[in-house]
């Protein structure tokens, strides 16, 4: 197996940019309101914990079971794993899956709550190729305002975002580069990997 380092990490994103432009994506079964409606039940749980006055630690744990329910993280998990991959076990790939899962949830739900104090708003819809982008616009106290930026398809079954981007940070792109930093870590033991994915975020 060709272990990437450090020294990869371009080739690493060009290659992931590319992957994402050609993968192949079914065509829009669901319609522009779905996905903002999508979207809107997403933001309004967001903003109901938020004003809920509950403990930090109790809104971090509803934070990370939103962020659960409403994004695909099967296809997410598959994504950041990316070719290497092919080497693994199925085995492996459903612990990986499982792990990534409640990874990237933990870590994002920590996300949602820097939004504590503030509010989330809808504000535009478009398609885009075989998805929809959903944007909204984050008002926190003493920051100025800036985009969360959902992409939602069908492609799992369900509408789901698959990739989401925080102050023009894409998701997909960032954990994918920190997936394969972690693999080399371990020098490619995906067993490992999954170990540390259980302990981290």
């Amino acid at each position: 197996m060709r272990f990437l380092t450090r020294r990869d990490a371009t080739k690493r994103i060009a290659a992931a940019l590319a992957g994402f432009a050609l993968a192949p994506l079914p065509a829009v079964a669901f319609s522009r309101e779905e996905a903002r409606s999508l979207v809107d039940r997403l933001v309004g749980e967001i903003n109901a914990v938020i004003g809920s006055g509950r403990s930090e630690a109790a809104m971090y744990q509803d934070f990370e079971r939103i962020f659960a329910r409403y994004s695909d993280t099967s296809y997410i998990a598959a994504y950041t794993l990316g070719n290497d991959g092919r080497s693994a076990t199925t085995a492996q790939k459903r612990a990986y899956s499982a792990a990534f899962e409640t990874y990237v949830a933990r870590k994002y739900g920590r996300r949602f709550r820097d939004f504590i104090g503030g509010r989330l708003e809808v504000t535009e819809v478009k398609q885009v190729k075989k998805w929809y982008e959903v944007s909204s616009v984050a008002y926190l106290k003493g920051q100025s305002p800036f985009e969360v930026t959902f992409l939602v398809s069908d492609r799992s079954g369900d509408n789901r975002f698959f990739n989401l981007y925080i102050e023009g940070i894409n998701m997909l792109l960032t954990e994918r580069t920190e997936i394969g930093s972690m693999l080399d870590k371990r020098r490619g033991d995906i067993d490992a990997l999954i170990e540390d994915l259980k302990q981290a975020g």
